[in-house]
């Protein structure tokens, strides 16, 4: 190995490698080109989006103000803690369960597994 290349033999390590700086891409200007590209349908979606969202807003806006000057007993908020003890379970358990089927080859796509006394060229044995 020449004393001037480095560890794949790539190129001499004192020879710098000339790149054109990125162009800085603006926000704004990528998001009014996705506008302008999408079509009725992607119109018709965000809409819809946009229409859930403010009625959501609306439906929470007024279940926030008709609650005033309520109190939440105590097993409220023992039912709250279990609730989200419980969620929580749930979400660690189907993620632990994720990564173990991953990690044990479980998610590997199927495969057809012949027999060792079955013929390779498909015909049956007899």
């Amino acid at each position: 190995m020449k004393p001037d290349m480095n560890l794949h033999g790539s190129a001499p390590e004192n020879i710098k490698v000339l790149s054109v700086p990125a162009k800085p891409t603006n926000t704004i200007h990528s998001i009014t080109i996705s506008m302008r590209s999408m079509g009725i349908g992607g119109w018709l979606v965000l809409a819809a989006l946009l229409t859930l969202f403010v009625g959501t807003v609306y439906v929470s806006y007024l279940g926030w103000t008709s609650a005033a000057g309520t109190d939440v007993p105590a097993s409220g908020y023992i039912a709250l803690v279990i609730g989200v003890i419980c969620s929580l379970a749930v979400g660690f358990g189907l993620m632990a369960l994720v990564f173990y089927s991953s990690r044990a080859g479980y998610d590997e796509p199927a495969r057809l597994v012949q027999k060792d006394d079955a013929p390779s060229d498909g015909r049956t044995p007899g």
